[in-house]
């Protein structure tokens, strides 16, 4: 993927997708997809936002949930209009639609002033961009001091026993399970997904990840592994603005 656009590659990688991919992100998680998001936004609800913004919102999945846990108004936003069309759906079955707006963009240069936002979330980001730190402080540019940022991304257990468990699932289940519950579309993510985290984390380790988040201005960065290694959650705050979300983990 490096030398060529990430943008239009996450764009043809997930345009196919929409219409099982919560069901098909809980089977390619092993079930923790759910537990996951959960952890995230528990970072953001201590808070009380009333403004949220959702970045690689996807099907919605997060925005939801921080609808449902916070009194915020949210805004999703993603790269991919066919999953914000599915999103969108989503959005109006739960009967959110007040509460929640779905627009299109890219993480690297959002449509919003400086502070726009007392929160910010973001899912499966990093790995599909150019220059993850320079994505991690425009993320933090919209959110307003003292307001805390959170994430979620997929990780490699850290553990070998577990690391060769995970290798195994990532490179021999993982395609024919897409193949099996999502068609050649889930197929080609599940062939992608393991080679690509584990080239991410070959040039951006979690050290290097911490310290992107420190440079890009979040303080009381925290990160959590989670389901033995297979998930990372990490939060932040940015500073000012009297106490906020996030704590040193």
């Amino acid at each position: 993927m490096r030398g060529a656009d990430p943008n239009r590659f996450a764009r043809d990688l997930f345009s196919g997708l929409p219409r099982r991919y919560d069901l098909l992100a809980e089977v390619l998680s092993l079930g923790q997809n759910g537990r996951w998001r959960r952890e995230a936004v528990d970072h953001l609800v201590p808070a009380h936002p009333s403004r949220v913004l959702d970045v690689a919102t996807g099907t919605a999945g997060v925005a939801l949930q921080l609808a449902e846990r916070t009194g915020a108004l949210v805004t999703g936003i993603d790269l991919t209009e066919a999953m914000l069309r599915r999103g969108a759906a989503n959005v109006d079955r739960a009967g959110r639609r007040p509460r929640i707006a779905l627009v299109a963009g890219r993480a690297e240069q959002l449509p919003f002033r400086d502070g726009t936002f007392d929160g910010l979330t973001f899912t499966y980001l990093l790995r599909y961009v150019d220059d993850p730190a320079a994505t991690l402080a425009e993320l933090a540019r919209v959110v307003k001091p003292g307001g805390p940022m959170a994430s979620l991304e997929f990780y490699v257990p850290p553990n070998p026993f577990w690391r060769l468990w995970w290798w195994l699932f990532t490179r021999l289940v993982l395609p024919v399970a897409g193949l099996v519950t999502g068609g050649r579309e889930w197929a080609r993510v599940g062939r992608f997904l393991g080679p690509n985290i584990s080239g991410h984390y070959r040039r951006y380790p979690l050290e290097w990840t911490v310290e992107a988040w420190r440079k890009a201005g979040l303080d009381h960065v925290g990160n959590r592994i989670m389901s033995l290694g297979g998930g990372l959650v990490m939060w932040g705050t940015k500073p000012g603005g009297g106490p906020g979300g996030g704590a040193d983990g």
